[in-house]
């Protein structure tokens, strides 16, 4: 058992709340960016693009966010509406901020980098007047993830969601999403990982985004373990912690751990592995699988994402995760 409570008369699966914005993948790959010409537009940010890769997989799913009132505005909120997820918590900015761009280059499957556009970004002017309590007290799951805490008015946002859904019995998950370019130092940083981390029920990173929390506080040497029992000692039931090519290492609070490895992949990118596993590995809880399982379906959603050329339009259906899973086995014993 994974310890996690899904209350199942709730009208909504799962929503998210935070970044909304554009990716600009390089077309021409294997060159750097300073030679790429054309680059093609998705929606883009890790919690817009779990919750579209949930919504894929066939859940209920919504979105609380801002968004700019200008076109890459509105083209993401078609989309949204495009793949069913409900948008009626999703408002619009007046005082003239603008949609946040990422310039993805794809030198080589192993050598990837992002270019940010974040200043003055819509999604970060999120406020507390905005979160509706009704709206989160009717969804099983509340998906938050750390580049909404980089900045106020958008951090107290989501400190008040989380409040909500203490208040309302929904589960949290916490997808670290540390972008160290939005933030101005790692002690902000890490405080304010910390202080969400204690209210989440599953929290989901990788190892270097884990040591990053714990650096502040002289937690220095990388032990997983020790990791999540930190994190048992406040709410969290389960804890995933993701060492790339070698796998994830998921605990339990019932003392157990889990390991899943990964697939094989024609990679033609690496951004969105993440993202892909958090959106199976949370359907697939939610749906009433092992931790184990839940692990290895994550892990087989992002070989298929990063073997594609974008993120969100990547995302499997659960009939293309299925087949996946029935043609492929893992090749990774798994974290060590």
């Amino acid at each position: 058992m994974n310890g996690l409570q899904f209350d199942p008369d709730r009208q909504l699966d799962v929503v998210a709340v935070g970044r909304l914005c554009i990716d600009l993948n390089a077309n021409e790959t294997g060159r750097p960016m300073e030679e790429t010409m054309t680059f093609t537009k998705y929606v883009g940010g890790s919690p817009a693009n779990i919750i579209i890769g949930a919504a894929r997989l066939g859940m209920r799913t919504g979105f609380i966010g801002k968004l700019a009132d200008d076109q890459m505005g509105r083209f993401i909120r078609n989309y949204l509406r495009k793949d069913g997820i409900d948008d009626s918590q999703v408002c619009v900015d007046r005082t003239g901020a603008v949609t946040g761009l990422a310039f993805t280059e794809i030198k080589s499957p192993q050598e990837c980098s992002i270019l940010m556009y974040r200043d003055h970004v819509a999604d970060l002017l999120l406020n507390t007047e905005e979160i509706s309590e009704e709206y989160i007290a009717s969804s099983k799951a509340l998906l938050i993830s750390g580049t909404a805490l980089a900045q106020s008015p958008s951090r107290e946002a989501v400190f008040l969601a989380l409040e909500f859904a203490r208040k309302h019995n929904v589960t949290v998950f916490f997808d670290l999403d540390y972008r160290p370019y939005t933030w101005t130092s790692a002690a902000e940083t890490a405080v304010y990982y910390n202080l969400a981390a204690e209210k989440s029920h599953c929290i989901i990173g990788t190892r270097d985004e884990f040591d990053m929390m714990e650096n502040l506080y002289n937690l220095a040497g990388a032990d997983d373990q020790a990791t999540a029992a930190r994190w048992f000692s406040h709410q969290a039931e389960l804890v995933v912690i993701k060492h790339g090519g070698s796998g994830s290492i998921g605990y339990t609070a019932d003392g157990r751990s889990h390991r899943s490895g990964i697939f094989p992949a024609k990679v033609l990118k690496t951004f969105g592995a993440g993202d892909s596993y958090a959106s199976a590995f949370i359907h697939s809880l939610m749906s009433g699988h092992s931790v184990s399982e839940a692990m290895r379906r994550g892990s087989a959603s992002a070989s298929i994402v990063i073997s594609r050329h974008s993120c969100s339009d990547a995302m499997p259906t659960l009939a293309e995760l299925e087949e996946f899973l029935r043609t492929n086995e893992e090749v990774t014993a798994g974290a060590q």
